[in-house]
């Protein structure tokens, strides 16, 4: 929090003859700038150090008081500097007016030296209790989407553990369909977020029997009915509850729907089309590219060409035919990631 000698207090008033009584007023206890016009104060709120309060006439030629008010309140770097009003106008509609564009007092001119010191070290004192409060918000919120994270990943790892043979795939797939959300239109966040639901999509192999998950040979119907059922269980161990937390919501969806297929053809529930969430659609070709280019005991790793010519087949039936398009975009990043994670194979020492 700062201290009132740190604080800056932005004077606009278009007689210098004000300003000067103001700044008067205020340079005891405070760094004060000035601005003879709304356009200038603008640029000067906006310049690399913003006020920590501003004291603003309202009758002003070219842009008013109320216009800069609105102008600050409507930026995302400005929004929350308060503004107290400075004015021979005096009325209650005057001041209705100047508390609806946004001014948190309003001062009535001639002014009142102590009125004045009161009314800026109150709202100082306010102000900084704000963006200490809204501080302390952010560390807590950043808290518990790192927790919400290592929840997600924990889970991820428990179901690697149960199915021996993932490697790093889920490290891999992960990026793989976080570089295709990009190419696909996602912002920088959500394909974040993606990147970090991605490795919960084989979550509910954690309740498959070990006999089948781990069985060396070719599953029989039977154990392919129950093999199919982690798509459901995936979907139960991250529940209902995750509804208004974007990540869970998101782990969800990509749990459900990473085994439908573009014709309608997939399991566990048939999915056709658009039908399939999205992020569902963009983990099936990540999570399939790395199964075919991945070496597993019961088969060697496909040439990466014999992989993306598959995958070019199969657009249409298996994979929704735009995010192959995105997958072919970021074909030289994702061949990156997949050297970056290859999988390293040491002799016991």
């Amino acid at each position: 929090m700062a201290d009132a000698e740190q604080h800056t207090v932005l004077v606009v008033d278009d007689a210098p003859e004000n300003i000067d009584v103001l700044s008067g007023i205020l340079r005891p206890r405070y760094r004060v700038k000035a601005a003879t016009s709304g356009e200038r104060a603008l640029k000067i709120a906006n310049g690399g150090s913003p006020p920590d309060l501003v004291l603003l006439d309202i009758i002003m030629p070219g842009m008013d008081g109320y216009a800069v008010c609105e102008a600050l309140q409507g930026n995302f770097r400005t929004h929350r500097i308060p503004v107290i009003f400075v004015t021979a106008m005096g009325e209650v509609d005057d001041e209705r007016r100047g508390f609806d564009v946004g001014a948190v007092d309003y001062i009535t001119k001639p002014v009142s030296a102590p009125l004045v010191e009161a009314r800026v070290r109150t709202h100082l004192a306010l102000y900084d209790q704000e963006r200490l409060l809204a501080d302390l918000v952010e560390k807590r919120t950043a808290q518990l989407r790192e927790s919400r994270l290592q929840i997600i990943q924990t889970l991820g790892r428990a179901a690697e553990y149960k199915d021996e043979d993932t490697g790093l795939h889920v490290v891999r797939m992960s990026h793989y369909s976080r570089l295709i959300a990009q190419a696909h239109g996602f912002s920088d966040d959500e394909a974040e977020l993606l990147l970090n639901a991605a490795p919960m999509h084989d979550v509910g192999k954690i309740g498959i029997p070990d006999r089948i998950l781990q069985k060396p040979g070719k599953l029989n119907d039977d154990e392919w009915s129950v093999m199919r059922q982690h798509c459901v269980i995936g979907g139960e161990i991250i529940g209902e509850h995750a509804d208004g937390i974007p990540l869970l919501e998101m782990a969800r969806l990509v749990a459900m729907s990473h085994h439908e297929k573009w014709n309608g053809s997939g399991y566990p529930h048939g999915l056709a089309g658009e039908d399939i969430p999205l992020v569902g659609r963009i983990v099936a070709l990540g999570d399939v590219f790395d199964a075919l280019t991945s070496a597993r005991p019961y088969k060697q790793a496909w040439p990466v060409e014999r992989a993306i010519e598959i995958i070019r087949t199969e657009a249409g039936s298996h994979f929704d035919p735009d995010v192959v398009a995105s997958f072919e975009k970021m074909l030289p990043e994702i061949l990156e990631i997949k050297e970056r994670y290859s999988e390293i194979v040491t002799e016991a020492g």
